[in-house]
């Protein structure tokens, strides 16, 4: 399914364009190819763009002053990646995003989403909609880090996105667990 088609079914669950407002919209995103390990954002650079990843996988992670990876967020088909901090604050970095595997995005500035939401009442709806899931995505997982032991965290992980399993090396899944490669391997041979 090429780009535009996967865009037009993401838009569609939320929003209601006309043929000819979504080719607008569509008109403001720049289609992208990255290799796999390459980086989009990286930390300290002006961020001016959101990624919507039409096939691969990409990380948002942010390093620590002792050199430790921390795994914020995978996105995989039809999710969207940024630091958004950064973006919406028109600030510099503090996390990166780079690619786990070969992808392909859609690219759209903070510039045009604002100028589409302010000329669409139903991109701006979109919008908002998409920032509340990620904002409840973002509030689950705090609150199972502070409620659940790792093999919890686990097992919601793999039943949540079964196919993280086959795409993302096991170290990355260990730092997006808070766990070591180790502590990963016991259970996922314990889950087998």
């Amino acid at each position: 399914m090429e780009a535009k088609e996967i865009l037009k079914q993401h838009v569609r669950k939320t929003a209601i364009l006309s043929d000819e407002q979504f080719e607008y919209f569509f008109s403001h995103f720049k289609p992208k190819s990255f290799k796999k390990g390459q980086v989009l954002i990286s930390e300290g650079e002006k961020v001016d763009q959101e990624f919507f990843v039409i096939s691969g996988c990409l990380k948002a992670f942010f390093i620590n002053d002792q050199i430790k990876m921390y795994i914020l967020q995978f996105a995989m088909p039809t999710w969207w990646t940024s630091d958004y901090g950064a973006l919406y604050n028109q600030s510099k970095a503090t996390i990166g995003v780079d690619c786990i595997t070969d992808a392909e995005v859609l690219c759209l500035s903070n510039q045009d989403r604002e100028k589409l939401c302010n000329e669409l009442h139903q991109v701006e709806h979109f919008f908002r909609w998409r920032t509340n899931k990620g904002y409840l995505a973002s509030q689950k997982r705090l609150l199972s880090f502070m409620n659940n032991d790792t093999k919890a965290r686990y097992e919601e992980l793999l039943a949540m996105y079964p196919q993280l399993y086959n795409l993302v090396p096991k170290h990355l899944i260990a730092s997006y667990l808070g766990v070591s490669r180790e502590t990963l391997s016991r259970l996922y041979n314990n889950h087998k």
